[in-house]
């Protein structure tokens, strides 16, 4: 009887995950509400909640999903570049970042409207996706900026991933501050094709 009982819970548990990232990728994360997932899903909203502490842990789940199919697409954009300068790496890999961004735009950005902030709610697998996704970049960082130390290139990539970040949300958004969404691909090079020139002359 438990042994029934715990199939029907992750039964249960997979469809939920499979709707909630259906509803995200059709409308997004402001769409995914408890009462409507519930009739998709053929049960009761309390049903919901004996799976998930609340709907951000079921998003959570579904953004899960997403950082692995990012994490896959921005390292297979680098996988024949290893003798590449390391800003064409840089380059790649922004790329890879856009068109995803681009191809999956509402679950992408699920991976940032959520509510979350750091600290030991966040789950361990989340903050190991996040790493991954950092660590591909600070791999040319290193090389373009030798003489920084840990801390410094930790924060050189960072610096980067968000400036990035910001280029093709506000280009995707089509926000007044943005480029338009045909030219983001081209800022993206201006910029990292001339990183660390200085450094060089």
């Amino acid at each position: 009887m438990a042994k029934n009982t715990k199939a029907r819970h992750e039964d249960l548990r997979h469809r939920l995950i499979d709707l909630a990232e259906q509803v995200i990728t059709e409308n997004g994360l402001h769409a995914l509400r408890a009462r409507d997932l519930a009739k998709r899903a053929n049960c009761s909203v309390g049903a919901i909640y004996n799976v998930f502490k609340d709907m951000n842990g079921l998003a959570l789940q579904v953004n899960g999903r997403t950082f692995q199919r990012l994490g896959a697409a921005v390292a297979a954009s680098v996988t024949d570049m290893e003798n590449a300068p390391p800003c064409d790496r840089l380059v790649a890999l922004s790329h890879a970042y856009l068109h995803f961004a681009t191809d999956n735009f509402n679950t992408w950005s699920s991976l940032f409207d959520i509510e979350m902030t750091a600290g030991p709610d966040v789950p361990e697998w989340y903050m190991t996706a996040l790493a991954d996704l950092f660590r591909h970049i600070n791999t040319p960082v290193r090389e373009i900026f030798p003489e920084l130390d840990r801390t410094d290139s930790e924060l050189m990539t960072r610096g980067l991933f968000s400036s990035i970040h910001g280029i093709v949300l506000l280009g995707l958004q089509e926000r007044i501050s943005g480029v338009p969404a045909d030219q983001i691909a081209r800022m993206i090079t201006l910029i990292l094709s001339n990183l660390g020139k200085d450094q060089k002359n």
